[in-house]
């Protein structure tokens, strides 16, 4: 029997390849007994910020991941493909029919109890009834007290923010257009084959794109230089939500609020959120000054997120300053950006490369909290606690991926990076090992890394062990 503390993309991944070998689990879900500042629904799996996975071809480092976790058995990249939306080279998703899918898929199994009720501390493990606790960024005050006392040290924590999401009916459609940053897109491109090669893995196919994130099937909102000044002003001088312990805050920098970047100068944005680059106006012929980018957020097409528009200003504001970008004049917001504080333990003072806790191996953290950032390394630290909880629950021994592939340099980088100066980090080639003789073309050499990260994978799951330089 395996005990699971929270529903969300870690905890349902571990339940899942959990029960796939055999092994019962209960799986407790605080809401709707106890919301939380931004969940919406009842549902398991729940997507609270972006609904983008981000890219999904093999020439960067989430794509290779994703990769893995398909060959692994995974949940939610299969809920992710049945509820996949326009995105280009990324992989985005309609967020109520992913999370239904997840839900129905462990409320329907056997050998899933889904218990709705809120675990205030730790509950006790042993090795064949083991415990993972994947509460997320947003764990309870009391559970999060109780952790603290565990590792005998306070948490770490940054603040998040979420984008801003409109309805596709207000915004006018006269002033924006739809186009791919360098007319790329997912179909087809860069994506694995289906079958393996002659010699192991499958190998990518056509053109690929190193960019993870804001490309594909987007409304783009074109912007002159008046524009964007105008928009800067209104930007800088708009008034931020109050945030607890604010004098001390600390935003994750892959998620930082437009508003905390526009001050760090005026050209920041051009180079980050809104960068022009690649996309070229149809109806002049030109590459705007600045561009806001509009990616569809469900399957009907009837809303559309604001990507990389996180943001903590209060919502009157929002709306004024918001409505100042072309084509959202009059945008009618489904729902607008907030700040909520993410909880993370220091990953290499109390886990294990298993995502085991050192002082107590029957208890495995995963998830956000577990010190990692993202959906799909969430998701990842949550499918390799569930393979290595059911291993313990069965009387076997667990087992670390190999550093070499994705999944296992993120594992290695949570339990061996530099406590003193630790933060939670998303997946990239930079933690995986360096090729013995690497390619000196860089797309070439990202290939190759793939290449041997799911030739690794390969032999790790038949059993074989990996020695690699």
């Amino acid at each position: 029997m395996l005990t699971i503390v929270g529903g969300g993309l870690a905890g349902c991944e571990a339940a899942w390849q959990a029960v796939s070998r055999g092994v019962p689990v209960t799986l407790y879900e605080m809401r709707p007994v106890r919301p939380t500042a931004v969940h919406k629904t009842d549902r398991l799996a729940e997507l609270v910020c972006s609904n983008s996975f981000r890219g999904d071809k093999l020439d960067n480092a989430v794509g290779v991941l994703k990769e893995e976790m398909r060959r692994l058995g995974s949940l939610v990249m299969r809920a992710a493909e049945a509820s996949r939306v326009p995105a280009g080279a990324a992989l985005a998703v309609d967020r109520e029919r992913f999370a239904q899918t997840i839900t129905d898929a462990l409320a329907s199994h056997p050998l899933v109890t889904i218990v709705r009720e809120e675990i205030a501390a730790i509950p006790e493990s042993t090795d064949r009834a083991p415990v993972i606790v994947a509460t997320g960024p947003l764990t309870s005050d009391a559970l999060s007290a109780d952790l603290a006392r565990l590792v005998g040290q306070k948490h770490l924590y940054f603040y998040d923010a979420i984008s801003p999401i409109v309805l596709a009916e207000s915004i006018d459609r006269s002033k924006v257009f739809r186009a791919s940053r360098w007319d790329r897109s997912q179909r087809g491109e860069g994506r694995a084959s289906s079958a393996p090669t002659p010699t192991g893995p499958p190998t990518p196919t056509g053109p690929a794109c190193g960019v993870d994130d804001g490309e594909g099937d987007y409304l783009n909102c074109p912007m002159t230089r008046d524009e964007y000044e105008r928009f800067y002003d209104a930007l800088v001088h708009a008034e931020s939500a109050t945030v607890h312990d604010f004098d001390k805050e600390k935003f994750f920098e892959g998620c930082l609020p437009i508003e905390v970047m526009a001050h760090r100068g005026a050209d920041t944005l051009r180079f980050g959120p809104m960068k022009p680059v690649g996309l070229v106006d149809p109806r002049t012929g030109r590459q705007a000054y600045a561009i806001v980018q509009l990616r569809q957020d469900n399957l009907d097409g009837d809303q559309y997120s604001l990507v990389g528009f996180q943001t903590q200003i209060k919502w009157g504001d929002q709306a004024r300053v918001l409505q100042l970008i072309p084509g959202l004049e009059h945008a009618e917001f489904v729902r607008f950006g907030m700040v909520h504080r993410n909880t993370y333990v220091n990953g290499p003072d109390v886990l294990t490369e298993t995502w085991q806790v050192r002082a107590r191996p029957s208890l495995f953290f995963a998830g956000q909290m577990s010190g990692v950032e993202g959906y799909v390394e969430s998701a990842a630290s949550g499918l390799l606690a569930g393979i290595n909880a059911a291993a313990l629950a069965n009387g076997e021994a667990p087992s670390a991926a190999p550093r070499t592939t994705a999944i296992g340099a993120l594992a290695y980088y949570v339990s061996h990076a530099n406590p003193a100066h630790y933060e939670p980090s998303n997946i990239t080639f930079g933690i995986m090992p360096a090729l013995a003789n690497p390619p000196r073309d860089k797309m070439r050499r990202k290939l190759a890394l793939a290449e041997r990260a799911l030739a690794d994978l390969e032999a790790w799951m038949a059993g074989a062990e990996v020695v690699r330089p």
